[in-house]
């Protein structure tokens, strides 16, 4: 079982940033993927960005790339997402996910850190 915990949500303005924190404890496995995803209200969730934790290749959505940063700390076991110039629409719950690396889904969740841009 792996055990997620979110940290680093809060309100900021336009133009903004934030940087998130995910700690991750528990049977991680050698090889797996980590990422974020987000929820706005009355909204599906969706893929934010994922890192393949062994070599570091990243994966962002359209909607972020240039703007968001993902990336982990092998030594802390702890991933991050280094957001800036936020906009309104970036305004979401933001989870953190665990998968292995040849699993199709992300099978663990962290509980979700709050953001908010105000315009």
């Amino acid at each position: 079982q792996v055990r997620l915990v979110e940290s680093g949500g809060g309100l900021v303005q336009t133009g903004g940033s934030l940087r998130l924190s995910c700690a991750a404890s528990g049977r991680t496995f050698s090889g797996y993927v980590m990422g974020w995803f987000c929820q706005a209200p009355e909204k599906e969730r969706e893929f934010v960005a994922s890192i393949i934790w062994s070599i570091g290749n990243t994966y962002y959505a359209d909607s972020v790339k240039g703007r968001f940063t993902i990336s982990r700390d092998n030594a802390k076991n702890t991933l991050y997402l280094q957001m800036n110039s936020l906009k309104p629409e970036d305004t979401a719950v933001y989870y953190c996910a665990h998968r292995a690396q040849e699993a199709s889904n992300f099978g663990s969740w962290g509980q979700g850190t709050q953001v908010i841009i105000s315009s």
